[in-house]
């Protein structure tokens, strides 16, 4: 009997577009070399990632946020 794998926690919400000002994915708020890595980081290494998300969409224009 063999066990799946534990998913991996991503904040990924398949809106993949890049904000040129920023560098941030106006879908997750992570570094392209964030998403890149992903699977390579450790579930700390993540975590920490992902409670710095919500202040980094204050880094994206207001006007371009709201096209989505």
């Amino acid at each position: 009997m063999s066990i799946a794998p534990t998913p991996v926690k991503t904040p990924c919400i398949k809106l993949c577009i890049v904000d040129g000002e920023s560098g941030l994915c106006m879908g997750c708020y992570r570094k392209l070399s964030e998403v890149a890595a992903w699977g390579r980081y450790s579930d700390d290494e993540r975590e920490a990632i992902m409670v710095t998300l919500p202040a980094r969409r204050t880094l994206i224009r207001p006007e371009k946020l709201a096209m989505f």
